[in-house]
């Protein structure tokens, strides 16, 4: 049993935040809840053309994340740990980079009223990488809807998700760069971050290893 009930993995597309979450999950013998993505049916159109179907896009997602989040509030009897691979907040980084003003203004109204009825974490986890990196797993892994993905696009986001933990302060939170680490494929490097992990402590904390992994 890991010293935070609820934990919330986090970081941008492709940067291993499921893998981790199972890991996590697995170790800690707890629930593993995984964000829905496959089944939006917008997002194939949305790699195509951002602009024509962002906020069919952005309110599916707000929607199906808010339903996976009402059942969180129930721990199964015996089983109170808990990992998932997002955070319902950061659901407003998509919508600040994807909507046109009226429809963020739109958005905004619902996230809102929606965000209020949400359980919040114990302790994020937000995992970073350079685009380069994230692109370079992003083929590795092979979704097909996100091979239209553009560069330019995955920066932007990138940068997006740092500006938002950088003045994240609802949770402690664990800012983990992965630029050298490989929890996934090398069991050293999940049992280096997993330590990290077991440690109490209020407020930020950085983890980020060179390429030795130390």
């Amino acid at each position: 049993m890991l010293p935070w009930p609820y934990i919330v993995v986090e970081g941008v597309i492709g940067v291993g935040k499921t893998s981790l979450t199972k890991l996590l999950a697995t170790r800690s013998g707890g629930r593993c809840n995984l964000e829905v993505v496959e089944e939006n049916p917008f997002l194939p159109l949305f790699y195509k053309d951002r602009a024509a179907y962002a906020f069919q896009t952005q309110i599916f997602f707000l929607l199906s994340r808010f339903r996976q989040q009402q059942s969180l509030g129930q721990p199964e009897l015996f089983n109170t740990q808990l990992v998932s691979d997002y955070l319902f907040a950061k659901d407003k980084i998509f919508a600040t980079l994807n909507l046109a003003d009226e429809e963020l203004v739109m958005y905004h109204q619902l996230a809102d009223i929606l965000e209020q009825k949400v359980l919040k974490p114990d302790l994020v986890i937000y995992l970073q990488a350079r685009t380069e990196v994230l692109l370079q797993r992003i083929k590795w892994r092979g979704r097909s809807f996100e091979s239209d993905m553009e560069p330019e696009y995955l920066d932007a986001l990138n940068g997006a998700y740092s500006y938002f933990f950088h003045h994240y302060k609802d949770s402690p939170l664990l800012v983990v760069n992965t630029d050298n680490l490989d929890f996934v494929n090398i069991p050293g490097d999940f049992e280096i971050l997993f330590e990290h992990i077991q440690e109490p402590f209020t407020g930020v904390r950085y983890f980020a290893p060179d390429s030795r992994g130390v």
